[in-house]
C-alpha cells in the first residue's frame, strides 16, 4: 500500500507507515467532531497485534473530544453494530483491517443507527480530516472510559431469535469453526454451542497471530479442509479476522466458498418470508435467481456494505448481503454478519435435512471468476473507457466502476475502496468463459498503464 486508503466508512493502512498515531488520532477526532447524536462511543478491535495500541490511542482521542467511551475489547464488527443500538450510542469505532495481512490495521466507523457510515457522513469525516478542521475539549469537558461487562450477549440473543433453535439442536451438528486468531471465536463458540453443535474451534485465541493468510479463500484454507474431512464434521465455517465474512466447507473437505454463503442464506429467508432482497453488483446471480424463483424482487446496489444497507432500507428488504460471504439480516442489524450466516445455514440444513454439498448443488448454477491488478487511481477512468469501447455489444452501467452485462454473463471492473488495485469480477455459464472476460479486461488495463 503506497498511500493511506480512506473509504466511505473508514480508513486502512500499514501500521507505523501510513497508519500512524497522529493519523489515527486526527481521523478519530474528525469522526467525533461530526457526530450529532448524544451518547457514548462504542470502541472495539478485531484481535490484531496492533489492536491494543490503536484501541488505547482511540480511547484517548475520543475522550479528548468530550465523548464517553464504552470499551468492548476484542469483538466482531457485527457485534459492534448491535452494541451501538443496545447502549443508544452516538456511534462506534472498530479497529480492524478486515482480511488484510498482519502489518495492516484500520478504523471502521459506525453511526448511531448501528451500521457503518453512509456516504454523506463518511465524506464529512474525510473532509474534516484532510482539512485538519478538528477541535479538542478543555480539561473540564473531557469524556470518560469504561468497559462493557459482556459485549457479546446481546448479539448472541439477537441471532438466536432469528432461527428455530430446537430444530437445529436436534441435529447435533459437528462443526469446525476457523476463527484464525481473529475476533470470531469470541461469539462463535458460544453461538454454536447454544445451537447444540459439537464444536472444534481453530484459532480460538484472538491474538492476531494468524495461522494462515486471513482472507477466507480456497488457497488459504487447505489445512482447514483437511481437518473437517479427517474429523468427520458436517460443515466448516471460516471467518475473516473481524468476523463479518463467512466461507463454507462441506463434509468432504471441499471448499464451497463465500458466494454460496449469501445464496443459501437468501434461500432460507425466502422459505420463511419472501420479500425484496439486495445484493451488490459484484455478487453472484445465484442469490438473484433464488429470489426471483420465490416471486421476490432482487435489487443490486453499488459495492460496499453501506450501499447495500442504504438500498435495503429504501426498499424494505427482508434480506441482503455481499458475495464475499457477508449476509445482512435486518432483524439483527444492517451489518455483514458471519454469525447470522452460521445460524441461518445450520437452520437451512436442519429444516431441509440436506447437507451443505446437497444444498450447494441445488442452487442455480453460475461460475464466477475474480482477479485483480495494481493500478494508480488516476489511470483507472481511462482504462474503463477503453474496456467499454473494446466490448461494445454489452449493456453498460457506471453505478460503481464499469459493469458490462450480456444475456448470460457479466463483467465488473472497479477500483478497490481499500487497496490501490483494480478488481475484475465476471460471471458466465462456465468458469473458462468468466476467466476469459477478466483476462480480456486485464489486458486492456495493462495496455493503458
Amino acid at each position: 500500500m503506497s498511500e493511506l486508503i480512506i473509504s466511505v466508512s473508514g480508513l486502512r493502512g500499514i501500521v507505523g507507515e501510513t497508519l500512524t498515531p497522529p493519523v489515527a488520532a486526527r481521523y478519530l477526532a474528525a469522526f467525533c467532531n461530526q457526530l450529532t447524536e448524544p451518547g457514548p462511543v462504542v470502541l472495539s478491535y478485531d484481535g490484531r497485534t496492533s489492536g491494543p495500541m490503536l484501541r488505547d490511542l482511540a480511547a484517548a482521542a475520543i475522550v479528548a473530544c468530550g465523548r464517553d467511551v464504552l470499551d468492548a475489547g476484542v469483538a466482531a464488527t457485527p457485534t459492534v453494530g448491535v452494541l451501538v443500538k443496545q447502549f443508544n450510542a452516538a456511534g462506534a469505532v472498530q479497529i480492524s483491517a478486515s482480511h488484510n495481512p498482519p502489518a495492516y490495521n484500520g478504523i471502521k466507523l459506525f453511526s448511531a443507527a448501528g451500521r457503518v457510515l453512509d456516504a454523506a457522513s463518511g465524506a464529512k469525516v474525510r473532509e474534516l480530516y484532510l482539512n485538519d478542521s478538528i477541535s479538542w475539549k478543555a480539561a473540564d469537558a473531557l469524556g470518560s472510559c469504561c468497559a462493557i461487562d459482556d459485549p457479546h450477549a446481546s448479539h448472541l440473543d439477537a441471532v438466536l431469535a432469528t432461527v428455530d433453535v430446537e430444530a437445529i439442536r436436534k441435529r447435533n451438528f459437528s462443526v469446525v469453526l476457523d476463527s484464525n486468531h481473529g475476533s470470531g471465536s469470541t461469539l462463535g463458540r458460544r453461538l454454536l454451542e447454544a445451537l447444540g453443535c459439537r464444536v472444534i474451534v481453530l484459532g480460538d485465541e484472538p491474538n492476531g497471530l494468524f495461522a494462515h493468510p486471513p482472507e477466507p479463500l480456497a488457497e488459504n484454507l487447505q489445512g482447514v479442509c483437511e481437518t473437517i474431512k479427517s474429523r468427520g464434521c458436517d460443515v466448516g465455517f471460516c471467518q475473516d479476522p473481524d468476523a463479518d465474512r463467512l466461507a463454507l466447507i462441506d463434509a468432504a473437505g471441499k471448499f464451497i466458498g463465500e458466494e454460496y454463503t449469501v445464496a443459501m442464506c437468501v434461500q432460507r429467508a425466502m422459505m420463511k418470508q419472501p420479500g425484496p432482497i439486495v445484493i451488490n453488483l459484484a455478487t453472484s446471480s445465484m442469490s438473484q435467481q433464488v429470489a426471483i424463483d420465490a416471486g421476490a424482487t432482487p435489487y443490486r446496489s453499488a459495492v460496499g456494505e453501506a450501499n447495500v444497507a442504504d438500498m435495503m432500507i429504501a426498499n424494505a428488504a427482508v434480506y441482503g448481503g455481499e458475495g464475499n460471504g457477508g449476509p445482512i439480516d435486518p432483524a439483527v442489524g444492517y451489518v455483514r454478519d458471519s454469525f447470522v450466516g452460521m445460524a441461518h445455514v445450520l437452520e437451512l440444513m436442519a429444516t431441509t435435512g440436506k447437507s451443505i454439498a446437497e444444498l450447494a448443488a441445488e442452487l442455480p448454477r453460475f461460475e464466477i471468476y475474480k482477479a485483480k491488478a495494481e493500478i494508480g487511481r488516476e489511470a483507472l477512468p481511462a482504462a474503463m473507457d477503453q474496456i467499454a469501447a473494446e466490448l461494445p455489444d454489452a449493456e453498460v452501467s457506471r453505478i460503481d466502476g464499469l459493469r458490462l452485462s450480456w444475456s448470460d454473463r457479466w463483467l465488473l471492473v472497479r477500483g478497490s475502496n481499500t487497496e490501490p488495485i483494480v478488481r475484475f469480477i465476471a460471471e458466465a455459464p462456465t468458469l473458462d468463459e468468466a476467466k476469459t472476460l477478466c483476462d480480456r479486461a486485464e489486458q486492456i488495463v495493462n495496455a493503458c498503464t
